[in-house]
């Protein structure tokens, strides 16, 4: 399933921040701080993050930091602290469609991106996340920042204590492994 565009937000509309935010810095996937009354630069809005420009620099602002831009902060994700493995894995995979390469207008699933996630129970019974993915291409500069911007929203459900994202390259990624919805939206078909 194919992510929605964010209401209000529209590519190259100038928002000056609303006060200080952490933004993971693109392409890099380093956390960063953002100050108060810089003027940033829509590059895409997909999901419930938003790419923006700052001083020739790009970043990504995650849903619940979206006041920070002057927008309605989308609430952070999260589980019933009850949920069974079955909730828990459902929830990692719709965290996973709200992943975007800061390029492509389609999420990580829907373009075939994501090999393998596991959920692990360790003996000390703290959860763990082992995800496999891959990239459009080896030398891709967007893995870090699609990576961790996965790990920020699966953390967001309390039974998970860590999640590994492992990049990896083979098979090679084409596009035969995206979704035929995913080839419609980039004209691929």
């Amino acid at each position: 399933m194919m992510a929605n565009k964010l209401q209000g937000v529209t590519k190259g509309q100038q928002m000056p921040l609303q006060r200080d935010v952490e933004a993971i810095s693109i392409p890099f996937g380093k956390s960063v701080t953002l100050n108060e009354d810089a003027v940033v630069q829509v590059m895409q809005a997909m999901g419930s993050s938003v790419s923006v420009a700052l001083e020739g620099r790009l970043y990504l602002v995650e849903g619940h930091q979206l006041d920070a831009l002057g927008l309605s902060s989308v609430p952070r994700p999260t589980l019933d602290e009850h949920a069974s493995d079955d909730e828990i894995e459902a929830f990692i995979w719709e965290q996973l469609r709200t992943c975007f390469d800061p390029e492509i207008p389609v999420d990580i699933v829907e373009l075939g991106l994501v090999y393998g996630c596991r959920l692990d129970t360790l003996i000390s019974g703290e959860r763990v996340v082992n995800i496999r993915m891959t990239l459009t291409a080896p030398g891709c500069g967007m893995g870090d920042v699609i990576a961790e911007d996965a790990r920020h929203k699966i953390l967001g459900a309390p039974q998970i204590s860590k999640v590994n994202i492992e990049l990896v390259f083979d098979p090679p990624w084409s596009r035969d492994m995206m979704s035929e919805t995913a080839q419609l939206e980039l004209g691929m078909f």
